[in-house]
């Protein structure tokens, strides 16, 4: 447009704002308008000053109080602040009815109202909306429409966003609808993953299998996020039967093209469900894999090694492969350590005393069973025992059970100086030895 024309088109609108302001200036209904804001303004003020240490002190609960009242109470208290815009916008709007009976309309007092509601939208998102996301929204979207609404310039906008065409290819909707969409599923995922929040906060303090626990939480998440994306189709206009089709269309080509996703997503849900191996176990697979199960997706298992390594196994191995479970949730197992005696020792006297010395150790238990040293065998060198033992968990990197009933052996061996012997050879020399 030739600036020439913009230039115009502005000193016209000036003109006009001028006019405006003049009329308002100079006419007795608009003073009376005037006085009526101001009084507005300063009643509101003064009930807020009154009203607000009484609810305050009403809604304030006791600082270990953690019910649910209690909670309902303090999410309440955090309004406050808006009550005194919206004393004036309640005021404002009995005025606006007295001076509509009398004049037949008031577009100052009207003004006044909307800046009023303005002011309320304006402490709402500073002062109210505390989560990062929400305050964003608030002061790039909610305080701008306010903004236009005190202006009186709300519906022209909308009403422009409307008219105003995009077109992707074949595809063609309004700049009011992707305004729209992108303002709703922003909400959306916003409350998704709060909700979201909240119900795995709730479900882990149930009293559940560590698995069906996470199953659950799973299936929390995935109806959550299913009936915001449902409502956000809904919001945006896009015909559902539309993505039934489509949905038709990608479920054959789930099944042809993505058949071993589908078979861990499936495998994972198995394992979920029956809690053979779940988030703590020590688990050893077929192909040699093993480690400390750490984590749990719909598509694989994550587990760490001893040296900190991560293997991501998928969940389709832990149904078709042969697994062993060394822990099972913290459950008992049975360790042994072996050791010799020379063959001048009395071994009758061996197994009590070897019993006795590991049952001092503190991480050694008696149930199921104490500590039972048995006799192997005679070897090359010396007479071979093997004592074993229940623990609470695993031989690791942490817990060094094995190592610390062998230097309780050796220490029990020589405190009862019984010899623990070395390797023997006997060397046969053919012939004369050299000189």
């Amino acid at each position: 447009m030739d600036p020439q024309a913009l230039l115009d088109q502005a000193l016209v609108y000036l003109d006009l704002g001028l006019d405006i302001a003049m009329n308002w200036v100079l006419s007795p209904a608009a003073w009376s308008q005037f006085a009526l804001l101001v009084a507005a303004y300063l009643l509101a003020r003064l009930v807020n000053r009154i009203v607000t240490p009484k609810i305050g002190s009403v809604l304030t609960p006791a600082p270990e109080n953690e019910s649910i009242f209690a909670t309902a109470r303090r999410f309440t208290l955090q309004f406050l602040p808006l009550l005194m815009p919206l004393l004036a916008y309640a005021f404002t709007a009995m005025g606006e009815a007295a001076v509509t009976a009398m004049f037949g309309s008031g577009p100052v007092i009207a003004f006044g109202k909307r800046v009023f509601l303005f002011l309320a939208i304006r402490a709402f998102a500073r002062d109210i909306l505390t989560d990062p996301f929400l305050a964003l929204l608030g002061k790039f979207v909610l305080i701008p429409a306010g903004a236009l609404y005190a202006l009186g310039l709300l519906d022209p906008a909308i009403a422009g966003l409307a008219a105003a065409q995009v077109n992707i290819g074949n595809i063609s909707f309004s700049a009011l609808a992707l305004v729209r969409g992108i303002i709703a599923g922003s909400l959306l995922f916003w409350l998704g993953q709060w909700s979201n929040g909240q119900s795995t906060t709730f479900i882990e303090k149930q009293e559940m299998r560590p698995a069906i626990r996470q199953l659950t939480a799973k299936a929390a998440e995935f109806t959550i996020f299913g009936v915001a994306f449902l409502l956000l189709m809904n919001i945006m206009g896009i015909n559902l039967s539309t993505l039934a089709v489509l949905g038709g269309a990608i479920g054959v080509g789930l099944g042809f093209g993505l058949q071993k996703i589908a078979s861990n997503f499936i495998s994972g849900v198995i394992l979920l469900l029956e809690g053979q191996a779940t988030v703590g176990d020590y688990v050893e697979l077929d192909g040699g894999e093993a480690g400390t199960i750490i984590k749990m997706t719909a598509r694989a298992t994550f587990l760490e090694t001893f040296d900190g390594r991560w293997i991501v196994v998928p969940n389709e191995d832990f149904i078709t492969t042969r697994v062993v479970n060394y822990s099972d949730q913290g459950s008992a197992n049975r360790l042994e350590a072996e050791f010799s005696v020379s063959y001048d020792t009395d071994i009758n006297i061996i197994p009590d005393i070897i019993e006795r010395a590991v049952s001092t150790h503190p991480g050694v238990l008696q149930s199921p069973e104490p500590p039972d040293c048995e006799l192997r065998g005679f070897g090359d060198s010396g007479i071979d025992f093997a004592v074993e033992f229940w623990v609470e968990g695993i031989d690791d990197g942490k817990n060094k059970y094995t190592s610390d009933v062998l230097f309780i052996i050796w220490n029990a061996l020589k405190k009862h100086d019984i010899e623990i012997p070395y390797p023997h050879r006997v060397v046969e020399v053919k012939g004369t030895l050299p000189a």
